[in-house]
Order: structure tokens, then C-alpha cells, then sequence
């Protein structure tokens, strides 16, 4: 049996801890929601995509939880609280410290999955230091009543595969 010594065991619990749930975004959803997400004939939607998904995140890094719930696709807004919400976010043993667009693919007229690299800082158990990474994070988002809203996966809101 291999050893795995504790700074590669900590990078791992790091990286599967991301994958297991972060979400967020950047901007203001006043300045988002008039003109991200507008339908025009013949318009690639990638760049409205990602400027509200990396909203999204920067709410999440600047601890404002409760503004990015309104990233949020409608249907999950309509089964989730935002208080519960964002006490779920805030409980979250993840610091997000920044992230970078890296990809956007839109296959479908409504659908859009955008791939963000994240810094995050954690605190092992056991260790003195927290400990940094970069993760990469997969995002589905849909057009929805003109606008685009991230769509969390069950595996997201469960931690579950």
C-alpha cells in the first residue's frame, strides 16, 4: 500500500471538497439582470454566459450569498429558500478567493455549460495552515424568461454522485 503524504492528501480532500459544491458568481444583479441573458436573432449568448457566471462568483467571494441566489435558476429558487440558501453556502468548510473564465460551450439555444477554475483556501483537519488549490468547476446554465440562470445539479445540492 502507498503512503500519500499530507500536503498531496490535503490538495486532494481540497480538490474533492470543491467538486463536491461550490457555486457563485460576479457583478451587480441590477446591472446583469437589464441586459444579460436579452435574446437577439443570431446572437452567441457565451459571453452573457460567462460575464453571469463569474457575477455569480464574485458575489460568492465578497461572502454576498444572498444576491447571488438571484443567479439562481427559477425552479430552484421556487424549492429552496434564500435563507437556507445561503446558510447552506455559508457553512461551507471552502474559502472561494478567485476565478477565471475558462470555457464556455453552448450547444443548445437555451443551454450553456461554462467551466470556471477557482482558487480556494481550506482548513484541513490536522494541519496548522490552510491550505490552497485550483479546482475546476462545470456550471449548466439556462435561458430563462430572457435571462440566464445557473442550474445546480443534484449532485451539487446533496454532495451525492
Amino acid at each position: 500500500m502507498k503512503r500519500v503524504s499530507m500536503p498531496s492528501l490535503a490538495v486532494l480532500i481540497a480538490a474533492t471538497l470543491l467538486a463536491a459544491g461550490c457555486a457563485s458568481n460576479t457583478a451587480k444583479p441590477d446591472k446583469a439582470d437589464s441586459t444579460a441573458g436579452k435574446s437577439t436573432a443570431g446572437a452567441v449568448p457565451n459571453k452573457v454566459v460567462q460575464e453571469r457566471a463569474l457575477q455569480r462568483w464574485d458575489l460568492l467571494i465578497a461572502n454576498k450569498t444572498d444576491k447571488a441566489y438571484d443567479y439562481l435558476s427559477p425552479g430552484y429558487r421556487a424549492t429552496v429558500t434564500r435563507d437556507d440558501y445561503v446558510k447552506e453556502m455559508k457553512d461551507r468548510p471552502i474559502k472561494w478567493n478567485k476565478v477565471l473564465p475558462y470555457r464556455e460551450t453552448c450547444d443548445k439555444p437555451k443551454t450553456c455549460v461554462v467551466d470556471l477554475q477557482v482558487d480556494i483556501a481550506v482548513k484541513m483537519p490536522g494541519i496548522s495552515q490552510v491550505v490552497s488549490s485550483v479546482g475546476f468547476v462545470s456550471e449548466t446554465w439556462i435561458l430563462s424568461g430572457g435571462k440566464w440562470y445557473f442550474l445546480p445539479h443534484a449532485s451539487d445540492l446533496t454532495g451525492s454522485k
